[in-house]
């Protein structure tokens, strides 16, 4: 299973970033769910699918660095 995180959504392409910080290119309408930007889609069995679970568990452990670097807001 591959993990790629949606940078922005260009007209129907969605620009993604994978883990090793590469860009890659995916028409929208080959994600299923609803893609946005910010959510991690993952990549099993020849299809993506927007993983909620793993872009939940992402952005807390970012706001969780944000915290630890800049104090509580």
């Amino acid at each position: 299973m591959e993990y790629l995180s949606i940078d922005r959504i260009e007209g129907d392409i969605a620009v993604c970033e994978t883990d090793d910080r590469k860009k890659r290119e995916i028409p929208v309408s080959k994600i299923e769910g609803y893609p946005r930007e910010g959510d991690v889609i993952c990549y099993a069995d020849g299809k993506y699918r927007v993983d909620a679970d793993e872009t939940t568990q992402r952005r807390q452990r970012a706001l969780k660095l944000q915290r630890q670097l800049f104090g509580k807001r």
